[in-house]
């Protein structure tokens, strides 16, 4: 009897040694799993807009993201109207998301003069490899861009200073006049399709004007540099005649400048952001669907009748679609694929080029913007066909 407890004891004990070997590990296991999941439910993004006297779309595209996936996993701040002054409150609206250990990434839409050294204070306390940093529209230089960025999204700026003179001339535009600002003439990529458009006009016969408006974010404000574009618009047609077709660098000049050519009867090629939204909705006096996704089509047949019911078919266009929301909501989709280890690294253009195309539903290229010669291999370029309201003339 003595023999027989004494076996069960020593059983007892290689069992209770082998549990207890095995335990640490399984614990261990557990763990890492347990902080991984932990890990992707609490991540969060951050997206950060113009308000809406901005760019309304910007705005919209960033409340669309937070309904899409829920406002406890996505955060929306937005930059002062008049950043340009304001450089410490733009500061403070990073360093208050760096205090945030849950966000993982953060996209700036537009990224206007000054996200540079907002995003510098922003990793003075968060470890870029930890976060996803994504500019929409960057306006600062592109080396710089390029060093704090994983990766930034831009219309083919470029690629415009061709394209929109030769959609003006088919549209019967005899010239083309180009309002912008010392500001903006000082971000090089608008300059140089400024220059761009000056060339393709000389080349392909329309006369080009170089017009000078008010700076928004100056002290003329938002409703000056409007009020100016209401004001001027109509004295130039009396100069060139109505087959003259206007372009502006700025946001929130579209809508008067929309509505004073439709007004005089003239030509309006493309917004400085393409889409069928900005500026067209709050021009002709749209209704605009509360869903602005699911609703773009009506809002583009509402701008067609209204424009061909003018007599004007033909002479206004845009993209077919909104090419800020489309960097919006397809950087948002993207960071999710890259927080639940769904992409090939910080940047996957593969996934990246799906995630806009399944917005557009038009397939998207995307290229590296090339500056003296230089590529920017993070810094990509997209362009799409124009959307006219109406035909075109023969």
């Amino acid at each position: 009897m003595k023999k027989f407890l004494s076996i069960l004891l020593v059983l007892a004990m290689i069992f209770s040694l082998a549990a207890c070997s095995s335990a640490p590990a399984s614990s261990d296991d557990e763990g890492d799993a347990d902080a991984e999941v932990s890990a992707a439910d609490t991540a969060k993004i951050a997206i950060i807009t113009n308000t809406v006297s901005q760019n309304e779309e910007e705005y919209r595209s960033a409340e669309f993201v937070q309904n899409k996936y829920g406002k406890d996993k996505v955060v929306h701040e937005l930059w002062p109207d008049n950043f340009m002054t304001e450089q410490e409150q733009m500061i403070s609206v990073l360093t208050k998301l760096a205090a945030d250990p849950d966000i993982k990434a953060v996209i700036i839409n537009q990224a206007v003069p000054g996200t540079n050294p907002s995003v510098d204070k922003f990793l003075e306390s968060r470890d870029k490899d930890d976060v996803l940093i994504i500019y929409a529209s960057p306006q600062e230089n592109a080396p710089d861009v390029s060093d704090r960025v994983d990766f930034a999204l831009q219309p083919d700026e470029l690629a415009m200073g061709h394209t929109i003179p030769n959609q003006a001339k088919k549209q019967g535009a005899k010239t083309l006049v180009h309002y912008s600002f010392p500001r903006h003439m000082s971000i090089p990529m608008l300059a140089e399709r400024r220059s761009l458009m000056k060339e393709e006009c000389a080349k392909i016969g329309l006369e080009f004007v170089d017009a000078t408006a008010p700076d928004p974010t100056s002290e003329a404000g938002v409703t000056g540099a409007q009020q100016f574009i209401l004001e001027d618009v109509p004295k130039m047609v009396d100069k060139y005649g109505k087959d003259t077709s206007f372009f502006s660098t700025n946001c929130s000049m579209q809508v008067p400048l929309i509505k004073a050519a439709f007004d005089e009867g003239a030509i309006y090629s493309q917004p400085c952001c393409p889409s069928p939204y900005h500026g067209f909705p709050s021009a002709l006096g749209l209704e605009v669907p509360e869903d602005i996704v699911g609703g773009l089509q009506d809002v583009i047949d509402q701008t067609t009748k209204i424009i061909e019911d003018a007599g004007l078919g033909g002479r206004f266009s845009t993209w077919p679609v909104p090419a800020a929301m489309m960097a919006t909501i397809a950087s948002a989709d993207y960071a999710f694929k890259w927080i639940n280890g769904e992409t090939d690294g910080k940047v996957d253009l593969e996934v990246l080029a799906e995630c806009m195309s399944d917005y557009a539903k038009l397939d998207i290229s995307l290229n590296p913007y090339v500056e003296d010669g230089v590529p920017y291999e993070n810094y990509l370029l997209f362009l799409m066909d124009f959307l006219t309201y109406g035909d075109l003339p023969n």
